[in-house]
């Protein structure tokens, strides 16, 4: 792990996006899918799912730099990062884009579990154009993250906290949550990866897309 994170910060041209979204209505929802009972699903669910969605709309960031070139992805693939007693561990959910959300919080706590005990398989980690890492339940409000190569990006995410906002210019409180894009400038330019925020932080914050 750490060889692999100190040749990414060495090699890779990592550039940084910064975002903040309002999440009132994504935490209504949320509160609305676990009320019907069965699998609870995290705020890191939604985010995940959110990205997958995201990468739908805006496809140059769902890539891979191989080295001499830009290999280009139909599904989508996310890494999550799990910590574990022996490092960072990031199992791959596969095809999130066609998952449900219930879905994807089980095949989340299921890599997560099997990661801790090490029970999971190389091939579980193997793949992804880009990771989600959350530092939000450590009360971590904002920062930054190394890209796992050879993906294209990877997602920091702070805690949701309520703060003074200002809405059609009158103050009011919200719950903002704000998070950080490190992108691989060899196969995404800025414009792209600008998109890419823009329309992730609209479906946090408009988040019944999210399940379109």
């Amino acid at each position: 792990i750490a060889r692999r994170l100190t040749e990414s910060k060495q090699t890779t041209p990592h550039f940084y996006l910064r975002g903040s979204a309002r999440v009132d209505r994504l935490l209504a929802l949320r509160q609305e899918v676990n009320e019907g009972g069965g699998t609870k699903v995290s705020v890191n669910d939604l985010v995940v799912k959110a990205v997958a969605r995201a990468h739908v709309l805006v496809p140059a960031l769902n890539v891979q730099w191989t080295g001499d070139a830009v290999r280009h992805f139909a599904a989508v693939d996310v890494s999550v990062a799990v910590a574990t007693p022996d490092g960072l561990v990031t199992p791959v959910l596969r095809d999130v884009d066609s998952l449900t959300l219930t879905r994807v919080a089980e095949q989340t706590r299921d890599l997560a579990a099997r990661a801790r005990e090490k029970r999971i398989q190389p091939a579980e980690i193997e793949g992804g154009t880009i990771s989600v890492t959350n530092l939000g339940m450590h009360g971590t409000e904002e920062f930054a993250a190394i890209i796992n190569p050879p993906q294209a990006a990877i997602l920091a995410v702070g805690a949701a906290r309520q703060e003074a906002v200002v809405v059609d210019g009158e103050l009011a409180v919200a719950t903002v949550l704000r998070v950080t894009l490190a992108v691989d400038h060899r196969c995404v330019d800025g414009a792209a990866a600008a998109a890419w925020m823009r329309t992730f932080v609209e479906l946090l914050e408009a988040p019944a897309r999210i399940l379109a």
